[in-house]
């Protein structure tokens, strides 16, 4: 696969996952009772997207190519730590904004979001050094996973004290570090052979815990049948997103 079709493709996800942050401002006609409603379905189909991403096709490809030797599972592990670790940050940067209404913890939500966007460009791109339809199923997995946490950091940055205009520009301007990541990851992967050997596996390793730690026991809140029958049917889907997605290949 040539290096300049891998950038061109990279580059072009990343923009795309970095103008989702610009999804914010569609919510601001939604009724709050409604969105939220919303907001679990869609968190649902993430959900299943993410675990469909990593069991079907991140995983696959590193252990066809690697083995699924010891060095692949710790890789696996870390990134259950890894994203561990973040998703502390990020409930502790919660708790203080549901306590304070004061700007500097808005400006700790954007200095999060940075650093999780920039996860998001590593992931992209050495996804993408694997294959183009890995790149393009982990693409659709992110941006599923982008959705719902961005509107989510919008409110949050209007409850902190941002103008909408504001908000809104300062949410994609983080959002833009994911295309820092994807560059740092293929200019890496000329000098570290084996750099997808680990960080494809961290990858998924982290969607894994996204999914099973984060977001599905978000879903276990809501206890209504008929509701919860539709987010097993947007999981089921997100699923199958990932597995029609490997007819590309």
């Amino acid at each position: 696969m040539e290096l300049a079709t891998i950038w061109l493709y990279s580059l072009i996800s990343t923009l795309i996952v970095s103008l989702i942050s610009l999804v914010g401002v569609i919510t601001l006609s939604i009724k709050t009772k409604n969105l939220q409603r919303y907001l679990l379905y869609l968190v649902s189909f993430s959900a299943g997207a993410l675990l469909g991403d990593a069991f079907l096709h991140l995983l696959p490809e590193t252990i066809e190519e690697f083995g699924l030797t010891l060095e692949i599972s710790l890789a696996i592990l870390t990134g259950i730590i890894i994203f561990f670790i973040i998703e502390k940050v990020i409930h502790w940067r919660h708790c203080h904004v549901e306590e304070e209404h004061h700007h500097p913890f808005a400006i700790t939500n954007l200095i999060g979001d940075i650093v999780h966007n920039f996860l998001d460009g590593i992931i992209i791109g050495a996804s993408y050094l694997v294959s183009i339809p890995a790149g393009m199923a982990t693409t659709v997995a992110v941006i599923l996973h982008e959705i719902p946490q961005e509107i989510g950091d919008f409110a949050v940055l209007l409850h902190g004290g941002f103008t909408k205009n504001k908000a809104l520009l300062m949410n994609f301007l983080t959002a833009l570090s994911a295309v820092l990541g994807v560059v740092i990851v293929l200019i890496a992967s000329n000098y570290i052979g084996s750099l997808t050997k680990y960080l494809v596996p961290i990858a998924a390793g982290g969607f894994i815990y996204i999914a099973g730690a984060d977001l599905i026991p978000e879903l276990h809140k809501e206890v209504k049948i008929s509701s919860s029958l539709i987010q097993l049917i947007s999981f089921v889907i997100g699923i199958l997103v990932m597995v029609s997605l490997l007819f590309l290949e």
